[in-house]
């Protein structure tokens, strides 16, 4: 990995486990290890890091959606491995994903990009994936959305409460509703 990836992988292990707060770029770096004028360096400020540091989380997390789609699994099993990757992702970076989910809300400048990175980027590979499992294209779109928003629901439930079995099952009946809807339209 270059010094700029390896930074990232380290800020990203950091702010996971510490998360942002008013961290200046200095304390940042001394709890990477750093120097703030390498942070400078490869990410500008320290709004270019944490920035940097959502679009990765999420690239990994649409990454595993993508090895997920072309497993040839059946939509309900495919579904559920899915829940299980993101919800194992957000026990670790999930309170660094909706500490900068409410920063992108709040108007924050360094979060411009964000906002169609947490929302845009993920429709078309779960509409596709929705079509795939037999969803109408006509409806695809809004199955997606409901997915989206219902599992990041769930997983701020989850972040909260710790009630791992609980959204589990709650999930699980998302996923039962959706085929239910395949097989009485």
């Amino acid at each position: 990995m270059t010094p700029k990836e390896n930074l990232l992988a380290d800020a990203i292990a950091y702010f996971a486990a510490y998360g942002i707060g008013d961290a200046s770029l200095r304390s940042i770096a001394t709890g990477l290890g750093t120097s703030h004028r390498m942070l400078i360096y490869h990410f500008g400020s320290r709004e270019g890091l944490l920035a940097e540091v959502v679009r990765t989380v999420e690239a990994q997390q649409r990454a595993s959606l993508a090895m997920l789609a072309d497993d040839g699994l059946p939509m309900a099993e495919r579904s559920m491995r899915l829940w299980h990757s993101v919800a194992e992702a957000a026990l670790s970076y999930g309170h660094l994903f909706f500490e900068l989910s409410a920063h992108a809300m709040q108007g924050r400048p360094y979060t411009a990009g964000l906002k169609g990175d947490l929302i845009d980027v993920w429709l078309p590979p779960l509409t596709d994936l929705c079509v795939r499992g037999g969803i109408d294209p006509a409806e695809a779109p809004a199955y997606a959305r409901l997915s989206l928003a219902a599992t990041r629901g769930l997983l701020f439930d989850l972040l909260l409460t710790g009630d791992r079995a609980g959204v589990d099952d709650a999930i699980a009946l998302l996923h039962r509703l959706f085929l239910e809807s395949l097989h009485s339209g």
